[in-house]
């Protein structure tokens, strides 16, 4: 089993790879929980988000069976890139936090990038 602090160092040590060379381009973090995904675009310089989405959206929620599968991660990948591209934003930084680039956090990414957002 993982522990919390291994998972927070991990989540600390990407987010500084990020920082030290994308200052200039707002941050794409993702949080996944056991049942939800969510996902926010983040201005770090001014310290705002900018746009986010989750499984818990009014838009979403009744279309989805759960939002704990590649479906429902999905669908918020193409609702946050709609909602980035409606706030002038066209690239970011992909910041996975402590998670692995697979299954759920992978659909997100691919629906971001496919509703017009390039990292």
């Amino acid at each position: 089993m993982v522990s919390k602090v291994s998972v927070k160092r991990r989540a600390a040590r990407v987010r500084r790879q990020i920082r030290a060379g994308n200052a200039e381009r707002p941050r794409l973090s993702i949080y996944r929980s056991g049942k939800n995904i969510y996902a926010q675009v983040i201005d770090d310089k001014v310290g705002r988000t900018l746009a986010s989405a989750s499984t818990l959206d009014k838009d979403l929620k009744g279309g989805l069976k759960t939002g704990a599968d590649v479906s429902a991660a999905s669908a918020v990948g193409k609702l946050i890139a709609e909602r980035a591209s409606k706030a002038g934003v066209k690239e970011v930084v992909f910041d996975r936090g402590p998670y692995i680039f697979h299954g759920r956090v992978k659909a997100l990414a691919e629906a971001a990038r496919e509703g017009g957002l390039s990292f």
